[in-house]
């Protein structure tokens, strides 16, 4: 079972928060000032942070901005993973993903479903890797935020969380492009 080994250190990952929505503003955003929260709580760095209208071809530019950015290791995305025409986050991630995170969307409906039931199923969560990035597209709701964040991403993003965690393969997500 999973658990964390307090004789390794904690290790501070650099996050990016991007709000996808038509109407939000910053000061109005209660699902980016969750996971906001929630990053600077668990002892890491909120690097960045915006909003973009919910525009398939924006979000991918905001996306690629931030995987090129070394200061950035991990970007998550709130809002636009929906079923309606508006909702086009997951399409814009699965445009810049060189590989996707399956088992993240799978992880997420569960504990949703413990939450919310069937209505889990409207929720198109998914996550990728681009550019040595990790990127993580979640529902617009603070609940589902604080979800994926409490029950997932915090202690993935633990260096210290044992089996195995995201931080302690960060040096070898982009070694494809290294080789020769």
């Amino acid at each position: 079972m999973s658990r964390i080994d307090d004789t390794k250190p904690f290790m501070p990952v650099r996050f990016a928060v991007l709000t996808v929505s038509d109407t939000r503003t910053l000061d109005a955003d209660k699902s980016g000032d969750t996971l906001a929260a929630r990053i600077e709580a668990a002892g890491h760095v909120l690097a960045a942070r915006d909003i973009v209208r919910d525009e398939r071809e924006q979000i991918a530019a905001q996306l690629r901005s931030w995987c090129a950015d070394p200061g950035i290791d991990a970007i998550l995305t709130t809002g636009g993973t929906g079923l309606t025409g508006r909702d086009v986050t997951v399409e814009a991630h699965r445009d810049v993903y060189e590989k996707e995170i399956e088992a993240f969307g799978t992880v997420f409906t569960i504990i949703s479903m413990q939450k919310i039931g069937t209505s889990a199923i409207q929720s198109r969560a998914c996550a990728g890797v681009a550019q040595g990035t990790y990127l993580f597209a979640l529902p617009g709701s603070p609940g589902a935020c604080k979800d994926a964040w409490d029950e997932i991403l915090s202690l993935q993003f633990d260096f210290r969380h044992r089996p195995c965690n995201f931080v302690e393969i960060f040096p070898r997500l982009d070694e494809h492009l290294r080789r020769k």
